[in-house]
Order: structure tokens, then sequence, then C-alpha cells
């Protein structure tokens, strides 16, 4: 029988805000994937410890819950406060509190779940503007891949890549002209970057491509998510002049690996990409040694 707090720490580690569970004594018990994802610091290196100086400001409103308590211990509001992420820069959040008790009534913890400020009024995940276009140029990727790829290597957060292709651009580029394929381009952008994670980035990548930049842990976590950007990607209702086009993409996904370098990492996603598409598309395979998987 599965362990019940094995179970409950599961459930809460694809919670897709940050979820952070604090001891009485302000230890961190708990800090899952969105929070190693939105502030940069990995779970083992929390563990057991208070919260690093940086990211205090997580912890301003356990004052106001101790000021304004309800029956239920919770904040009743959202609260903005700035922390700054493990690279230095600052991460506004939105962030709710809410006191943890035992079944005396005596004080057991607190639990603080965030998200970033910037996803209120925007989609959830993905740096979209109004109409639906993806604002990251390719030169804001790499940049933001670069800085990634630098605090992995100084022992940060794992992260992958996600190298996405539209099945049908080319086709459509030929028949339906360059006005067609960058409408869809730019559709298929929209629906991808709702699904994406806590301070995940998307971007496009040369002409027909996307990059995502991903915190999954581990490569079969990476292409689990990538399963579900290919489902969305099939579900875009895009039509030109009124005729409807199925809409497939082909994934690679590439893990990053410390004794490897940025530039390997680019190559391994995009030959596992060239891989999915060469055997037909509307599939993910995984780089190096990933076993392409067509969505189910």
């Amino acid at each position: 029988m599965t362990d019940r707090t094995e179970l409950l720490e599961v459930a809460l580690d694809i919670v897709p805000d940050g979820t952070v569970l604090l001891d009485k004594e302000g230890r961190v018990v708990f800090w899952n994937r969105a929070a190693e994802a939105i502030t940069g610091y990995a779970s083992v290196d929390l563990l057991a410890r208070s919260v690093p100086e940086s990211l205090e400001p997580l912890l301003a409103g356990e004052q106001l819950v101790k000021m304004e308590p309800d029956s239920s211990g919770q904040l009743g509001h959202r609260t903005l406060v700035h922390a700054l992420h493990k690279l230095g820069h600052d991460v506004p959040v939105m962030a709710r509190y809410f006191v943890l008790r035992d079944a005396l009534g005596g004080r057991m913890g607190m639990a603080v779940l965030f998200h970033p400020a910037d996803s209120l009024d925007a989609l959830p995940h993905g740096e979209c503007g109004n109409d639906g276009s993806v604002k990251a140029s390719q030169a804001v990727v790499e940049d933001r891949l670069a800085a990634m790829f630098g605090d992995f290597q100084r022992g940060g957060v794992p992260f992958g890549v996600l190298w996405i292709t539209v099945d049908q651009a080319h086709d459509l580029r030929q028949t339906h002209g360059a006005s067609a394929c960058d409408a869809m381009l730019e559709k298929v952008a929209h629906v991808l970057a709702n699904g994406l994670r806590p301070a995940e980035e998307i971007g496009r990548w040369g002409d027909d491509e996307f990059l995502v930049l991903s915190h999954e842990r581990t490569p079969e976590m990476l292409a689990a998510h990538a399963q579900v950007l290919a489902g969305l990607a099939r579900t875009t209702d895009f039509r030109w002049w009124g005729d409807r086009v199925s809409l497939t993409v082909s994934i690679g996904a590439a893990q990053a690996d410390r004794d490897a370098t940025l530039a390997s990492l680019l190559a391994r996603a995009k030959a596992a990409m060239s891989n999915s598409f060469n055997a037909g598309g509307n599939q993910i395979t995984s780089a190096p040694g990933g076993q392409e998987c067509s969505p189910s």
C-alpha cells in the first residue's frame, strides 16, 4: 500500500503554484517543483533549513495571518510580495498564506502558495501579448537559456528544452502563403503558452519552430510534459478562408547535462525533433537515447 505521506508529496509536487510548507520554527519541510522553477532554489538545498534571506519577503504574509486570522487561518486575499531569484533578479509573486494547526488547534506551521504576479492579467504561464502572439524573440530566449544553463552548471535547478516544429508549416506556406503560415504559428504559440508550467518560457526559434525552456527535473518528466503540449497543439482550431487545417507537432526533448555544453544541448534537442518529424510527425523523441512515442 502506498504511504500516505508519499502520496501527498507527489500530489503537492504537481500543483502549478509554488507550494511551501514550513514547520513552527520556520524551517522548510516541503518545497515543490513550481517553487523551484519560480525562485531558482532547489528543494534539496532548502529542506530542514530556514528560507534564505533573498526569499524572506515570501514570509511577509505570516505577520498578516497572525493579525487577521479567520476560522481557517487563511489570509483572505492575495498579497503581492517581491523576492529575489537565486540569479539575483526581482521576482514579484502573488502569495497566499495558511496557518497549519493540529486537531487541538495548536499551530504546527504554515503553508505558502505563490505564483508569478505577471500571470494575473496575462496568459497563465506563457509570455504572450494581448493578440496571442509570443513576445519572446529568439534573442530573448537565447539570453534566458544561457542564464539558466549557467545557473545549472553552478548547481542550480535542473532544466531541459523542448524543440518544437509544426508538422504542417512547410506545406501550409507552400499552398496558402506566408500569411497563412504566420497566422497558424501565432495560433499554435498561444495554445502552447497556455500549457506551460510556472516560470517556463516559450519563444519562436527560427522561422517555423519554437523552443520551450522547462524546469522538469528528469527526461521522463520532460517527455511527459511534451506529450501534454502535443495534445494541446492537436486541439488547435485553425481555419484559413473557411478551410480547417488539422495541426500536429514534432517535439525533441533534451535534458541539460552538467558534463556537456549548451551547444550540445541544443544540438541534441534539434536532432530529436528531426527524428520525430522524419518518422511521420505527431511524435515526441527524447535525446539522447530517448524513445519515440506517438501522442495518444
